[in-house]
C-alpha cells in the first residue's frame, strides 16, 4: 500500500556541473534545487523548505513533497558529494 506513495527504487546520479565542489549547506541546497528542476514532477518538491545535514563527505538534503503530506516519510532525500557536487537520490523507507 505504501508503495504507491513513494518513488520507484532507482538511484540516479547527476553531477550538478563539471566537478564543482560543494562546501556549504546553501550550495548543497542550491545543487538539489537545480537537480529537482530537471525532474518531471519538480512541482511536487518544496525546495524552499529543504533541510540540510552534514554527513561526512557529503551533505544530505531532505525536501518535503506536497503529494506526501500527512504520510511518513514525507520528504525526499538527496545526497550531495562535497568534492564533485554530484546529486544522488537516496531511497527513503
Amino acid at each position: 500500500m505504501l508503495g504507491s506513495c513513494q518513488r520507484p527504487e532507482t538511484a540516479t546520479d547527476t553531477p550538478a556541473s563539471a566537478a564543482v565542489p560543494v562546501t556549504t549547506e546553501a550550495a548543497a541546497r542550491a545543487a538539489v534545487g537545480s537537480y529537482v528542476q530537471a525532474l518531471p514532477e519538480h512541482d511536487l518538491y518544496q525546495t524552499d523548505s529543504a533541510s540540510v545535514m552534514e554527513a561526512g563527505a557529503q551533505f544530505q538534503v531532505l525536501v518535503p513533497r506536497t503529494d506526501w503530506a500527512g504520510r511518513m516519510p514525507n520528504k525526499a532525500a538527496f545526497n550531495v558529494d562535497k568534492q564533485t557536487g554530484a546529486v544522488t537520490e537516496q531511497l527513503v523507507k
